[in-house]
């Protein structure tokens, strides 16, 4: 493939994917397959995307930090959470047939859209209250961030959507909250697994930096556009977001 023809596509998907990444989570679901599109090696592809998508989502934390979104007896405790359990998860993956996920979640993500639907924190209609963090609820976060931290090691897709959802709908933090805990777990797993894949040399530096800039655009806009609208605009982006991901695992099951 033409180089600039790749290039083109990669950036418009993965400015897309920072945009759609920082207000519901799911980025991975458009900007990984743009990667292979465009002709990258499967390892190659997964490398090349952590660089872009850990710059991308390094913006949107520093805007939700800034805004004070991310408590910090929370977000530290789970983010140790979602490393231990994306370890654990990363050996399990060896011992897991993949078809075995991918058909749980052809069960489970109807149930989660139903959820969504229905979800008047997600509409809009009504806020959590702010959470008094106890050991109680530092425990759930930590349970919740461990548990997503296994299913990202196993396999990875819309781990930013679950953390954001359960976050809300298991641990009623507010969304801003939930955004800014979970922006706080993907960058540092996402920095995690960009050292490993650097070391072994799998990054195209070339690639991943310049649609890196075009994710940190993304990012930009859709974190401050979530300050700007908060919960109206979460809901119909997180629908679109579940359905390409039933999508995807349909696919993949069926070709």
């Amino acid at each position: 493939m033409n180089t600039y023809i790749m290039y083109g596509i990669v950036c418009v998907a993965v400015f897309l994917a920072g945009f759609v990444d920082s207000i519901a989570g799911g980025g991975g679901l458009i900007s990984l397959p743009a990667y292979m599109i465009a002709g990258l090696p499967a390892h190659t592809a997964i490398a090349t995307n952590k660089i872009s998508s850990s710059m991308g989502t390094a913006i949107a934390s520093w805007h939700y930090f800034r805004q004070g979104f991310m408590k910090w007896k929370l977000c530290l405790p789970s983010i140790l959470a979602a490393i231990l359990g994306s370890s654990i998860g990363a050996k399990l993956t060896l011992m897991i047939p993949e078809n075995v996920l991918k058909i749980a979640m052809l069960i489970i993500l109807p149930v989660i859209l139903f959820y969504v639907t229905r979800s008047k924190t997600l509409s809009g209609e009504t806020q959590n209250t702010e959470e008094v963090i106890n050991g109680t609820l530092i425990f759930k976060c930590v349970l919740i961030a461990f548990g997503i931290g296994i299913y990202d090691g196993i396999y990875g897709p819309g781990t930013g959507t679950f953390l954001m959802l359960l976050f809300s709908g298991f641990c009623h933090l507010t969304m801003n909250d939930a955004a800014g805990t979970t922006k706080a777990i993907n960058l540092t797993t996402n920095v995690t697994a960009l050292v490993v894949f650097l070391v072994n040399g799998k990054v195209l530096l070339g690639l991943g930096i310049t649609a890196g800039i075009c994710n940190m655009i993304g990012n930009f806009l859709g974190s401050h556009c979530f300050t700007d609208k908060g919960t109206k605009i979460v809901k119909p982006i997180m629908i679109v977001v579940i359905v390409i991901f039933f999508i995807k695992v349909l696919t993949e099951l069926i070709g």
